[in-house]
Order: structure tokens, then sequence, then C-alpha cells
């Protein structure tokens, strides 16, 4: 998909006391950028961010842009005033709410459910971040990036309109102990859908660098379409004529690339540094960093790099609650991959292009085992009808070849009484080893496929 570039007719000082009749009217600066292309975020002066003198209706600034101007008072109102409710989380910009807006709160605005990110006065982010996430959210488009609908700067009040990403974010899919753990093929989708996000940033005229790529800040929608969003600690990378840019380092532990950590250069292959570190997440179902585990595999990339490259000493690391139901060749490509992102060398590592490239084909394999659909019988009341059930009807296949072989056995003989004590013995085998466990229901990849539709896992082909 193309890139949408936004033309901006005047950067606007002076953040606005706003009111519903109040007019907006913008006093003649104009930017140094010419119309025809996009405006970077080093263009503009952050020097006064905490005065009353900002930017008001940067908006108005974006020739055919339909990014919004929301008062605090709507903002409010949509999420009916920030409650407790209508709660999603925090992160360090500040608390997330979920909101409805349609046409009766301004004409033409399509009605949807969207999430309200409200700046954290006292939080780790400030003006700059919220400025960057305008910036470039404001004109740069994709399916692949979260969508800013609009925002409000009003007063001390800082907030940002996003589109509403049904399925959360990707951390809480694959570390919150959900029944069902994500599938191979899932993984994999969303690790296409987050590298296409980052190679069309990373190949923009100017580049953007993301610098903040983590499972925390890949959201999901409704049929599992990985979307890049908090834009905060973005900046627009080197021109043609540079090899980095250098800045104060920023990220999140554990996902920063370490030659940006000791010499705080910065380039594209930073971030796909931060992405091998993702997709060794999906890998193997394990945060980056986590000071419950063992000492050794504390960190995850110290521990599991070594393994990535050795095939045979891959299931080591493998997330055990596929239960083996993954590619087998798929995996070993995959593993090879994040091994390559995870270069301490920042030239060795791919670019996102070839990044993209390398797993799109990992969707087709077909070498995926075809596992039973398992229930667990969530009571012991529940445990005792399916008991009857087994004994009844044989619905549940417990060492059922190897009952149909007794069977036979005795059938050839024709001890029908015989018989009949066997089953006996085996029902009753049966009903002690279904035993009643905490978890209602656990999916396999097969399961998956029937109940949510091959179309999560083949998704319509875009750039």
């Amino acid at each position: 998909m193309p890139s949408k570039r936004l033309q901006w007719r005047s950067l606007v000082l002076g953040c606005f006391k706003a009111t519903k009749n109040q007019s907006l009217e913008s006093p003649n600066i104009v930017s140094k950028k010419s119309s025809s292309s996009r405006i970077f975020l080093s263009d503009l002066s952050l020097s006064d961010y905490s005065s009353v003198s900002i930017m008001s209706d940067l908006s108005n600034s974006l020739v055919g842009s339909n990014l919004r101007i929301f008062t605090y008072q709507e903002l409010s109102e949509v999420t009916h005033n920030f409650s407790k409710s209508n709660y999603l989380g925090e992160g360090g910009f500040g608390k997330v709410f979920k909101g409805f807006i349609d046409d009766n709160l301004k004409p033409g605005l399509k009605a949807q459910t969207v999430a309200v990110k409200a700046l954290n006065l006292d939080g780790k982010q400030g003006h700059r971040e919220w400025l960057a996430e305008v910036v470039f959210l404001g004109q740069l488009k994709h399916r692949h990036l979260v969508n800013l609908i609009g925002y409000c700067c009003e007063d001390e009040h800082r907030l940002l309109v996003y589109e509403y990403m049904e399925r959360g974010n990707l951390e809480e899919k694959l570390f919150k102990g959900y029944l069902a753990a994500l599938p191979w093929l899932t993984r994999i989708k969303i690790a296409i859908g987050a590298a296409k996000g980052l190679m069309f940033l990373h190949e923009e005229e100017k580049p953007v660098i993301y610098r903040d790529i983590k499972a925390s800040n890949i959201l999901l929608d409704a049929d599992y379409n990985a979307k890049l969003s908090d834009f905060g600690l973005a900046i627009d990378g080197p021109e043609k004529d540079q090899t980095h840019i250098t800045t104060r380092v920023m990220g999140t532990h554990g996902y920063a690339a370490p030659e940006y950590i000791m010499t705080g250069h910065l380039t594209t292959m930073s971030d796909v540094y931060s992405f091998g570190v993702v997709l060794l997440e999906l890998l193997t179902g394990k945060k980056s960093v986590d000071k419950k585990r063992p000492t050794r595999e504390q960190d995850l990339v110290e521990w599991a790099r070594p393994l990535l490259k050795d095939s045979h000493k891959l299931e080591r690391i493998m997330d055990t609650r596929l239960e083996d139901q993954y590619s087998t060749e798929g995996a070993r490509k995959f593993a090879a991959l994040a091994y390559q992102c995870l270069s301490h060398h920042a030239k060795a590592r791919p670019t996102m292009r070839t990044v993209v490239r390398t797993l799109e084909p990992l969707l087709e394999l077909k070498d995926i085992p075809v596992g039973p659909f398992v229930y667990v019988v969530p009571s012991e009341e529940e445990s005792t009808k399916v008991n009857e059930k087994v004994t009844e009807n044989e619905h549940v296949e417990i060492n059922q070849g190897e009952l149909k072989n007794k069977e036979k056995e005795e059938e050839e003989k024709g001890d029908k009484k015989e018989k009949g004590h066997h089953r006996q013995r085996k029902s009753r085998r049966n009903r002690r080893r279904v035993k009643p466990l905490r978890s209602l229901t656990a999916y396999s990849d097969t399961a998956l496929y029937k109940t949510l539709g091959t179309n999560l896992y083949s998704p319509k082909q875009s750039q």
C-alpha cells in the first residue's frame, strides 16, 4: 500500500482554550518545508512545549487530512467521564479508555468504537511524545499502522483518539495465560503484519525509525491483523548521505540493539534487532526479560540466541504450549531469521523487506501435525456425566485402538461373555482416567481452524 502523504499548509503555535463556539483562526506561520513533502518532527520548535504557546490547530494545517480536533469535554462524554468500566490499560504515555463516536458528536464522523489515550502529566512521557504521535500518524497511513482519528490539545490536556483494536496487544495474548495459546500460523501472521508496518516506515523517502518495537506496541484487530502503535519515541532517520543519527538512548530494556545502547548510534537496523526479539518471543512464548526465570534464562536473547542456529536444539526453546503443533520446517526458518535479526553486527542484519519475504512463505507450509480437539471436563458433576456417556456411547477416544483390537480377538474366539467382561473392565479404566481439571477448554491449531475460519491464517495480500 503506497504511502499517503498529507500536505501541510501552516504550523500554528499556541495551545487553545477550546469551546464549541470558539473560532480556530490561525496566524500565518508557514512551515519551512515545501507543501509537497512530509513535515518532520525536527522542523518543529519544541522549546516552548510547557508554555501556553504550543500548537493549536494541527488538523487544519493538513490539506486533505481527516484528522479531527476534539474538546476535552467531548472526549469525557464518549468515555463516560473516563469511567473505570471503560478503562483499557496504561502505558508510559498514560491511561487508555474505550469510547464511542459518531456524527452526533461531530458531523461526518464515522460511527465507531475508539481508544482514547490521555497523557499523564506526571508520567514518563510528555508533550514531545504526544506531538510525535500526531506528526507521524497524522501523515503516514498504512494498514499495519494504527489509525489516528484525532486529538485534543486544550489547556494542559493532551489526548489522542485511535481506532479500537478488539484483540488488544500481542503481549496480552502471548504472555497473560489465556486458556488457548496463540496457534503457530497466527503467530506468523502477526509477525508478517508487524514486519510490513516497519518496512513501510523504513522505506519512506526519509526513513522513520520506530525505536520502540515490542510485544505491547503491536495491536491486534478482530482478525489478528497486527498494527504498530505508540509512536511517541519514533524519530526521523538519517539523510541518504548519512550512516546514522546519534541520539539519547530510549526504548525498552531487553529490546534495544547493543550498538544503540553502547554508542547512541541509531539506524533502521536498530529496529530490526528489536523485531528479532519479538520473533524470539513468538517462538518461545517467553518475555524478553523475566526475573522469575532461572538466572541463566532471565535474558531471553542471551539464553536462546545460541540455540536458534541448531535445529536439533530448537525444541528446547520452542513454546511448549504449542504442543508440537507447528511446522518443523517453518520453525527452523523462523528461528534462522530471528538469529539473523539478532546479529551483534548491524550490517549483518536483514532489511525489513527481506524479513517480510522470508516470513510470508511460512504461512503456506503444510507439515503441521493434525491434533485432536481436546475437551477437559470442568467439574466433577459434569465429569460423571461424561463418564456415563463413555460407557454408553464411547464418545471419548481413550485407548480406543487397543479396545478394538481386543474386541476383534474376542470375536474370533466367539466368547461373548468374555468380551462383555473386557468391555466392562475397559470402561472402568476409562472412567478413572477422565479427571476434572481447572481449565475449561484447550484448542489445537486444527480446532481453531474450524472455530475461527481459514481467513484467520490466510490474510489478504497487502504491501
